[in-house]
């Protein structure tokens, strides 16, 4: 089989019901997500698929090197804030192998076209961690047309140099990556593009509201703001640029081998649909890390196929490399699982126990088949998540010996990972104080 193109898609804090194919409505202008749920209809929807982490930089570096982010002291932070800028620990150590490096050794063109939140530069950043190319901003969040983050700094980046340019960022990302997709159509080896739109984050603005931005430039949490109706929109100016990128493969004849897969680097915010799921960023519940998986290659994916497989964040990334025959680092042995038999057929299926841990509320987490095991603030609890996938009826009293057996399995997993250092930080933009809790 030829090697194929790879788009890894990412949008940021886009909940689990967010897009039409997984039970989204229509917003009032229409459908919100015509293209994301045409990729599903003609290809592969995993109904059962979890992010990393349930907040975003700790799940970005699981993507980049297909291995549980807690064993790198930057994913620690619960997120990586802006001020870490300068620092020599909070990054991405660029003599750690990565999904692009990985790539690019086996001969692939590597770009990445959008959020990094990986580290600041001179220490880190994409092009010191095996990207060939890069723009877009290196912090958690910027304003949509000022592209400043927020401690009012300008974070617009191409390569390692400052890039003015005017805009709304969906618009400019998508742009970018059509660009990108032209020139590679020019040239004879495969390319891996990550794509990570910074869409649906805060602030919430339109491609319609520049007159927003001084509003928001010193808060950009923008807690005043928003509503479902711009969140909805701001999801489908995405949309539509990951439309303009389809029409740009398809205009090149790339469209059958190259493999499109889309996620969200955690689970919704304030204004996200999460429905039927519980809870959203920051929480180990459901509707934290449950999020939308989609991937689209015609030339081995059947159309019209779901599959309730397990998989989270870094099975993607193992998956890429899977299929473009890319080998990993010995020395840096994979945690992820690759789900290429599951690309090429949807009906088949594995036990693939999942773990999670947050400082934040000493939450703990492991999916072992229909089962969850969960630790809130010092609460444990037991869910069949098939029967409950709102998380509201804790069996752990009714099967106190399925809990203990789940609770020792995560304290051995956990064993095998560092521990969180005490110095760790967690940055919550909001409180009960700003908005009622879920």
């Amino acid at each position: 089989m030829i090697r194929p193109n790879i788009i890894f898609i990412v949008a940021d804090d886009l909940g689990y019901a967010d897009l039409g194919c997984y039970g989204g409505r229509d917003a009032a202008f229409g459908p919100v997500s015509p293209v994301l749920d045409g990729l599903a209809a003609n290809g592969l929807k995993l109904t059962q698929g979890y992010s990393n982490s349930p907040v975003c930089s700790p799940t970005r570096f699981a993507m980049i090197t297909a291995r549980y982010q807690y064993r790198l002291r930057g994913a620690a932070e619960e997120p990586i804030n802006s001020k870490s800028r300068g620092s020599t620990t909070l990054g991405l150590p660029t003599d750690h192998p990565t999904l692009p490096s990985l790539l690019k050794a086996g001969g692939y063109q590597t770009a990445l076209i959008g959020k990094w939140h990986l580290g600041y530069p001179p220490t880190f950043g994409p092009l010191r961690s095996g990207y060939d190319e890069f723009f877009g901003p290196m912090s958690g969040g910027v304003d949509y047309f000022t592209h400043c983050d927020s401690t009012g700094r300008h974070d617009l980046w191409s390569g390692e140099e400052d890039k003015q340019e005017e805009g709304y960022l969906t618009d400019i990302l998508s742009k970018r990556a059509v660009d990108y997709v032209e020139r590679m159509s020019k040239q004879d080896a495969p390319f891996f593009l990550s794509l990570h739109y910074t869409a649906p984050h805060w602030p919430w603005e339109t491609r319609d509201d520049a007159e927003k931005a001084p509003l928001v430039k010193d808060n950009l949490f923008d807690l005043a703001g928003g509503n479902i109706h711009v969140y909805r929109r701001m999801i489908h100016h995405m949309d539509e640029g990951i439309g303009w990128i389809m029409a740009a493969l398809e205009k090149h004849g790339m469209v059958d081998n190259t493999l499109v897969v889309f996620t969200s680097d955690n689970g919704g915010e304030r204004f996200s649909d999460n429905w039927p799921l519980v809870g959203g960023k920051m929480d180990l519940t459901e509707g934290g890390i449950r999020v939308p998986w989609i991937a689209h290659w015609p030339a081995v994916i059947a159309k019209g196929c779901e599959s309730g497989q397990l998989c989270m964040t870094m099975d993607w990334s193992a998956t890429m490399l899977d299929a473009a025959g890319a080998k990993a680092d010995a020395a840096y042995p994979l945690d992820g699982v690759s789900l290429m038999p599951v690309l090429k057929d949807a009906k088949h299926s594995f036990r693939r126990p999942l773990h999670w841990r947050m400082n934040h509320r000493g939450q703990q987490a492991m999916r072992d088949g229909d089962w969850k095991y969960l630790k809130v603030d010092g609460n444990e609890y037991l869910f069949n998540i098939p029967a409950d996938e709102r998380e509201r009826a804790n069996l752990g009293k009714k099967e106190p010996q399925r809990l203990a057996t789940m609770r020792e399995d995560w304290l051995a997993w956990n064993a095998t990972m560092p521990a969180i250092p005490e110095d760790a930080t967690v940055s919550l933009g909001y409180s009960v104080k700003d908005m009622p809790q879920r």
